[in-house]
């Protein structure tokens, strides 16, 4: 299984942690609450994408609201196949940082 790229890491955990409420901007609130960074809705548009065709992510649409002029939103869940990808990255995240000495720095 190819690595995930650090945004596609964050933004799988985004949708697992949002579970049934994951769609487009509660993808990017969560991402942004987690990172500590101003993200703008069009830039995790573009993983969720790719994460999609990698078929790492699947799509269900809601129903048309009103307060959407009758649009509806598109919701994104974990596949196993994401799932997968997620257990693998963790694996690797333990493995790298289990040796590594505690990170000190020099405060101002």
């Amino acid at each position: 299984m190819k690595l995930l790229s650090r945004i596609e890491e964050i933004i799988l955990l985004a949708v697992w942690r949002l579970q049934d409420e994951a769609y487009g901007i509660s993808i990017c609130e969560e991402v942004a609450r987690a990172t500590g960074e101003t993200w703008q809705p069009g830039a995790i548009y573009g993983p969720l994408s790719r994460l999609h065709r990698k078929r790492l992510l699947k799509t269900t649409r809601g129903e048309p609201t009103p307060e959407r002029g009758g649009r509806s939103k598109t919701y994104y869940h974990l596949t196993p196949h994401g799932r997968r990808a997620l257990q693998q990255v963790r694996r690797i995240n333990a493995r790298i940082w289990s040796d590594i000495p505690v990170l000190e720095f020099d405060t101002p």
